[in-house]
This record gives structure tokens, sequence and C-alpha cells, in this order.
């Protein structure tokens, strides 16, 4: 009987949604995928994969937390509390823009997707738990995706449109 009981628990855990819960966006939404196996992020907006580019993520495993997340704070030339340096300052590790999600609880100032002040750390995994873009990149997204943009972080093998699909932001 607990072997039934320790097999069901394994389904139900394995074919969950993805943790925090959240609803998936709709045919038309703008919807980042950030995917950690890769080390990429697509933008998907008006049912069109509108970019897809390397980022840098966590350094280790459980850094970059997995997850659906909400867009909730938007900023030009971020402040970086940590080391108290100034926005727009070339030694800012934040870079130009700051967009911040509700990881782990949060207000969307832990967690964020932001630029650098090292553009060859794009593509690797090495940050504290953020998502690193490129400058030019950045500001195209920042522009494009408002707030109250849901963001998925995952790690996975499958293409950025068949998880688009899978989360209902784009049509098969």
């Amino acid at each position: 009987m607990n072997t039934l009981i320790t097999l069901l628990m394994s389904l139900v855990v394995s074919f969950s949604p993805i943790w925090p819960l959240g609803q998936n966006p709709t045919y038309g939404d703008p919807f980042i995928i950030v995917n950690k196996e890769t080390n990429r992020l697509a933008f998907v907006k008006d049912n069109q994969m509108v970019m897809e580019v390397p980022v840098a993520t966590g350094k280790s495993e459980g850094l970059t937390p997995e997850g659906l997340f909400t867009m909730t704070v938007k900023a030009i030339n971020p402040y970086y509390r940590k080391k108290n340096i100034p926005g727009g300052d070339p030694k800012n590790p934040l870079g130009s823009r700051w967009m911040g999600f509700d990881a782990k609880g949060t207000d969307g100032r832990i967690y964020g997707i932001h630029g650098t002040n090292q553009p060859k750390s794009i593509g690797e995994r090495l940050t504290a738990g953020c998502i690193r873009m490129q400058k030019k990149d950045l500001e195209t997204l920042y522009n494009q995706a408002p707030l109250g943009t849901r963001i998925l972080i995952i790690k996975s093998n499958q293409s950025a449109q068949k998880l688009a699909i899978e989360y209902g932001a784009l049509k098969p």
C-alpha cells in the first residue's frame, strides 16, 4: 500500500504545473521564456516569436529560480543597492535596465532581468540568480515588455517555440 501511495504521489508531483502557480498567458499576451538549459531568453508577443537571444543565468542550479512569474518592476539606470553604485555608473553590474519579477515571494527588487558591465558573461552560468542580457537586446525587450508580463524560467530540452505553445503564448 505504501508503495502505491508513493507511486501516486510521484506521478502527481511529476505532472503538476511549475510552482508558483499562476495563470498562463493567453495567445497574443507578451511572454518571456528563460531556458536555463540553453541560457537563452525568448520573447513572444502578439502570437509571434519576437526575439530569442543568449543570456547569463545562475552559477549554480538553484540560484536562478524556476517557475512562472510576473514582471512587477521596471527601471531605467537602476541603482545597485548591494554596493551603493548609482544607476548609469560604468561600475554598476545591472546595466541600463532592470525588469524585476516576483520570484520566491519577492517584490521584483531581488530577482530580475538586467544588463551587465561584463558583456562576455552572456551565455554563461555565473550570476547570483538574475538573468543578464546584452545591452541592445535588453533595451529592446524593456521597450516591448510591459509590467505584468509573465516570465517562465525553466530548464528544458524543448525549443522556445514548443514551450510557448505549451504555456499558451503561441498558437500551435
